[in-house]
């Protein structure tokens, strides 16, 4: 008798301690909106919030149409990058300062996850968990248009409309600089340390551009043409008119390469709610075999 009641306050002691955490997990809900192209039918909005493993009553679900993001890529992409229907979807997720921009890619097939980080850091998105993903192949031009909205969505802050349009165009010269190269990482990795060095050197003149161009196609063993060259420095004359502060930009940015596989297995907080529960269980098995002992 003596060995049951000991057992039976054990395990109501220790549930006392497992019952915190579980309260703690509700009320720490994470703030997180997801973008639906708007021509999706109801059953590739299924598809995607299942594919996103969200509930779409625990999240703000908001839609992106066609006219959305041609109203952005109307004078730097051509018809059939922009398309005709809004498809990719996003799912954005706000993180906690200085964790930076992570994007993870599905069904994307014209835009990587590294034009995604470069061009939203531009329009000034902050720290976020992002998945652009469609239910079946597209370019996913959409996406960024939908990334943006819901980043505002989440902060109630308007990002200025100006840089939304020049990452836009980012995104698209980047792309297209890929194409041509026959390799998108390297092109977005030219065109972000090109960005960070006319930045950081505050410079204005076209040809003091050239050169950095030059310098880091150089670094990057990457062999470029006039016309390249030439609309990497319009571009960056763009960019240098944003206020975008170079600590930031390094910072956002500075986990390109280190991709989001898994939304829950990045999630520290889960993980630390799963250990607990897991020590929950063994130190409660431990106390029952002692008292049998």
């Amino acid at each position: 008798m003596k060995k049951t009641v000991g057992i039976i306050l054990i395990a109501v002691l220790l549930l006392s301690l497992a019952f915190p955490i579980i309260n703690s997990t509700k009320a720490d809900s994470i703030q997180a909106v997801v973008s639906l192209g708007a021509d999706l039918t109801q059953e590739q909005r299924e598809q995607m919030l299942n594919f996103m493993n969200v509930n779409p009553e625990e999240v703000n679900i908001i839609e992106v149409t066609n006219q959305e993001e041609a109203n952005y890529l109307k004078d730097t992409a051509a018809a059939d990058q922009i398309g005709s229907r809004a498809i990719s979807s996003a799912y954005v997720e706000e993180l906690k300062k200085g964790q930076g921009i992570q994007v993870q890619t599905h069904n994307i097939t014209w835009v990587s996850e590294d034009m995604y980080e470069n061009a939203l850091v531009t329009a000034g998105v902050k720290d976020a968990k992002i998945i652009a993903a469609a239910p079946f192949k597209v370019s996913g031009t959409a996406a960024l248009t939908g990334i943006m909205k819901a980043f505002e969505t989440i902060t109630g802050e308007k990002l200025d409309e100006n840089a939304k349009k020049i990452a836009n165009e980012e995104m698209v010269v980047t792309g297209e600089l890929g194409e041509e190269l026959g390799n998108k990482e390297d092109a977005s990795e030219l065109v972000k340390r090109v960005k960070e060095e006319v930045i950081e050197r505050g410079v204005t003149d076209p040809e003091e551009i050239k050169k950095i161009i030059v310098e880091i196609q150089h670094d990057l063993n990457i062999n470029l043409n006039e016309e390249q060259i030439q609309k990497l420095i319009q571009l960056m004359d763009k960019i240098k008119g944003i206020n975008i502060d170079v600590n930031t930009l390094k910072e956002q940015v500075s986990q390109i390469g280190q991709k989001v596989k898994n939304v829950a297995e990045n999630n520290e907080e889960v993980k630390g709610i799963l250990g607990k529960i897991t020590d929950f269980v063994k130190k409660l098995l431990d106390a029952i075999l002692n008292i049998f002992q």
